[in-house]
């Protein structure tokens, strides 16, 4: 049974549908694999050093996912990220950029190469590099959210 994303309160940490929905939706736009091979959602979630995090389809998407890495990256517990609105990721003025890439990603499937200006829970700004966007599709081809992955960020020093 697929999980209803806009349900709040869910964990989906190591959930396998939540991660078969990831890694599947990536490699269907991607062309490559989310994970090593023989690894999945446990691995996912704890170990890998990338950034993964998704949100929902609610008209304000809420995050439903944020691995270990997502967690120390924007120093959020995984009981804040999940109730948290995925814009508040962005400061307010780079929110129309954010949503334009979110648009993009909606008409495409997938966008590659993202960087973008983002805010930790502390106020520490940092760019997101070579980030990967990409929609979550289920099998019967109904849209659940979108995702992000990515391993390199930079902090924005202070002026």
């Amino acid at each position: 049974m697929i999980a209803n994303y806009n349900d709040a309160g869910l964990d989906l940490s190591y959930d396998p549908e939540s991660y078969a929905l990831m890694a599947e939706s990536f490699e269907q736009s991607v062309g490559r694999s989310l994970t090593p091979e023989g690894q999945g959602a446990e691995w996912l979630y704890d170990q890998s050093p990338a950034v993964v995090l998704a949100h929902n389809t609610d008209a304000d998407p809420r995050f439903i996912y944020a691995n270990r890495a997502a967690q120390a990256c924007f120093e959020y517990s995984w009981d804040e990220f999940i109730t948290l609105p995925s814009r508040l990721s962005a400061e307010a003025p780079d929110r129309a950029e954010r949503e334009r890439l979110l648009n993009a990603v909606a008409a495409n499937g997938f966008i590659a190469d993202y960087r973008g200006l983002r805010i930790a829970k502390s106020g520490r700004r940092f760019y997101i590099e070579n980030a990967i966007v990409w929609d979550l599709v289920d099998r019967s081809g109904c849209r659940r959210g979108q995702a992000a992955t990515f391993d390199s960020w930079q902090d924005v020093q202070a002026d």
